[in-house]
């Protein structure tokens, strides 16, 4: 497949609380440095890659005051803003110990504050998706999403969004308000939360994998992912995203790089028709 086939009209579209957008995002946890911490290796590189990315069909993008920490979203601003048909969607819940090192902190207080400095970093007046980045075992889950609620009647944030969370952690934000989307880790290689992309789909949510390719497992070398790449011309990366696309309607992957190359790829896979025979083949792999 050349380069000219990327196209965001390939691509269908997916709803995410009031916004329609193209069903493969990006992720910006890798444009900052290595343990996502500090600034990268070439500034401008990134830059250029988040505007590449909005050429070539991305209209969602999403990242986190932790990558950096803050560093994501002030490169976000820098290369796009002001956001011209751009949903972009930001977290907090977690604060940074060094590279490597995430520490929980869900308390409203946090949160509120993390809200505003995000409001702030991105010049803009409502996030339009603001998700609770973690669950803290030091403060109920409850209390954390009500905060959230607070923030959105206030007018700070448009849709709320939930990451990593558990099947009883959905009913009990059901059970409170309103919330458009669930981001977990998920791919082909990990299907541990298969109960909560089946609850999105039941209720209406989005469900945003992140690690859709595995979180750099490596483990791209199966024969049957292999076959089916030779079979679409493709790469095992592009037949991972395809397969999350086919998997579910509610599916937004969201695959992150700092790679101009991997980005092109990435956005290639959404142009890929996999078979039922494909999938078959694919749904009988079994991670490990």
């Amino acid at each position: 497949m050349a380069l000219a086939d990327i196209s965001p009209c390939s691509k269908s579209m997916t709803r995410i609380g009031m916004f329609n957008v193209n069903r493969i995002g990006f992720g910006a946890m890798r444009i900052v440095g290595p343990g996502i911490w500090g600034e990268p290796d070439d500034r401008q590189a990134m830059i250029d890659l988040l505007r590449e990315a909005v050429r070539l069909g991305v209209n969602f993008i999403d990242t986190s005051d932790a990558y950096g920490p803050h560093l994501s979203e002030e490169l976000i601003r820098e290369a796009l803003f002001p956001y011209k048909d751009i949903v972009i969607a930001t977290k907090g819940g977690f604060v940074r110990g060094g590279p490597g090192v995430w520490i929980p902190d869900a308390s409203p207080a946090h949160l509120r504050q993390a809200c505003e400095d995000s409001l702030r970093r991105l010049k803009i007046d409502a996030i339009d998706l603001y998700q609770l980045h973690t669950v803290d075992p030091k403060v109920p889950f409850t209390q954390s999403f009500q905060t959230l609620l607070d923030l959105q009647r206030e007018g700070k944030i448009k849709n709320i969004g939930l990451s990593n969370i558990s099947l009883n952690h959905f009913a009990a934000a059901m059970n409170l308000g309103n919330f458009v989307s669930v981001q977990n880790n998920y791919s082909l290689l990990n299907r541990e939360h298969e109960d909560v992309l089946r609850a999105c789909e039941k209720h209406g949510q989005a469900f945003i994998p992140y690690f859709p390719l595995g979180g750099g497992s490596g483990k791209l070398n199966i024969p049957e992912l292999t076959a089916i790449a030779k079979k679409h011309h493709g790469t095992p990366r592009q037949i991972m995203l395809a397969w999350l696309l086919s998997h579910s309607p509610n599916m937004l992957p969201i695959p992150g790089t700092s790679s101009m190359v991997h980005l092109k790829e990435n956005m290639m896979a959404g142009n890929i028709q996999l078979d039922d025979e494909d999938i078959i083949t694919l749904d009988n792999i079994r991670p490990d």
